[in-house]
C-alpha cells in the first residue's frame, strides 16, 4: 500500500491501533458505571496540559497526561466529598480546563490555531516519533490495568455497595478507573482529538452490547470494532483529506446502527426462548468475578440473580 511508504502514516496507523484497543477497553467500565461522558470531561481538562506543554516547551502528550490524571483525581474527590452540587463543580472543572488550554496555547511562543485544531480534532501529520513512544508506554499501562484487574473493575462497576461488602477496595478501584480513563484520553488525542475521544470509549461498547450479554464477549467485540474503525478512519482520512477524528467517530456510529439492525431479530429470538424456557431464568450462575478477585464470598450467601451478572465477567 502506498500510504505505508510514508513514515507519518506508519506512525498514525500504529497510534490508531493502540487507540482502537485502549478506548473501548476502559470505556466498557465507564459505560457500566453510567459515566459514559467522563472521557469528554477529561478531554476538556487535558487541554490545559497541552497548553502548558507549549508554554514550557515540554512534550504536550506527557504534560496532558499529568494534568488529565490530576483532573481525574479531582473529579473523584468532588464526587466523594464535594459540598457544592457535583454537576456544577465538575462543569467548572471541565470548562475551566478547556478555556485555560485555549488561552495557554495562544500565549505560547510556538502555539498556533493549527496546533489547537490538531489536538481538538486529531491530525495524522502531527504524530511524531516522540508522541509514538509516549503513546506506546501509556497504552501499555491501560491494557495492563483493564485486563489484569478486569474482574475487580467489573465487580465495582456492576455494584459498588455489593463489592464493598465483599471486601474490595472500592474507592481505590474507582480512582484507578478514573486515572486509566485519563491516560486513555491522552493516548487518543493525537488521532481522534480531545473533543471526540469520549465517543470512541462509548460507541464501540454500545455496539457490542447489541450482540451479546456476556462481559468478556462485549469486551472482545468492542476492542475489535474499535481497531477496525480507527484503522478505517485513518486510511479514509489519508485518501479523502478529511479530519481523522470525525471520520473514525462516524464510522463507529455507522457500525452501531448496522449492528443494532442485525441484533433486532436476535433479541426477538432470545425473548421467545426465555418465554418458553422451563424454570426461573434468574436461578443460574455463581458470582465467579468476585470469587476470582479473592473476596472470599461463600457461594450460598450471594443472591442468584446478582450472581448471574457477576458470573458473566469470567
Amino acid at each position: 500500500m502506498q500510504l505505508l511508504d510514508y513514515a507519518f502514516m506508519q506512525r498514525a496507523l500504529l497510534a490508531a491501533v493502540l487507540v482502537g484497543i485502549t478506548a473501548p477497553a476502559i470505556g466498557i467500565y465507564l459505560v457500566q458505571r453510567r459515566q459514559a461522558l467522563m472521557g469528554d470531561g477529561i478531554g476538556h481538562v487535558a487541554m490545559t496540559g497541552v497548553g502548558l506543554g507549549f508554554m514550557l516547551s515540554w512534550s504536550p502528550v506527557w504534560m496532558a497526561t499529568l494534568v488529565s490524571v490530576v483532573g481525574a483525581v479531582l473529579m473523584e474527590l468532588i464526587r466523594w466529598y464535594g459540598r457544592t452540587r457535583g454537576d456544577i463543580a465538575l462543569a467548572m472543572l471541565f470548562y475551566g480546563g478547556m478555556a485555560g488550554g485555549v488561552m495557554l496555547i495562544n500565549l505560547a511562543p510556538g502555539g498556533t490555531n493549527a496546533n489547537l485544531m490538531s489536538f481538538l480534532f486529531g491530525s495524522l501529520s502531527t504524530v511524531s516519533q516522540e508522541d509514538i513512544t509516549a503513546i506506546c508506554v501509556l497504552a501499555a499501562f491501560v491494557i495492563v490495568m483493564t485486563l489484569g484487574l478486569r474482574r475487580q473493575l467489573f465487580a465495582v462497576s456492576q455494584d459498588e455497595e455489593f463489592a464493598r461488602v465483599t471486601g474490595l477496595p472500592v474507592r481505590a478501584l474507582n480512582l484507578l478507573t478514573a486515572v486509566t480513563a485519563a491516560v486513555t484520553v491522552t493516548v487518543a488525542m493525537r488521532v481522534v482529538g480531545l473533543l471526540l475521544v469520549s465517543a470512541l470509549m462509548v460507541v464501540p461498547v454500545a455496539a457490542a452490547q447489541q450482540l451479546t450479554r456476556s462481559f468478556a464477549a462485549t469486551f472482545a467485540i468492542a476492542v475489535a470494532l474499535g481497531v477496525t474503525v480507527t484503522i478505517g478512519g485513518t486510511v479514509t482520512s489519508y485518501y479523502q483529506d478529511v479530519p481523522p477524528g470525525a471520520t473514525i467517530v462516524l464510522l463507529a456510529i455507522a457500525a452501531f446502527m448496522v449492528l443494532t439492525a442485525l441484533a433486532t431479530p436476535l433479541a426477538k429470538r432470545r425473548a421467545r426462548a426465555l418465554e418458553t424456557a422451563p424454570g426461573d431464568p434468574a436461578e443460574c450462575g455463581v458470582p465467579q468475578a468476585l470469587e476470582a478477585a479473592g473476596t472470599g464470598v461463600a457461594k450460598d450467601t450471594v443472591p442468584a440473580a446478582r450472581g448471574s451478572a457477576e458470573g458473566s465477567a469470567s
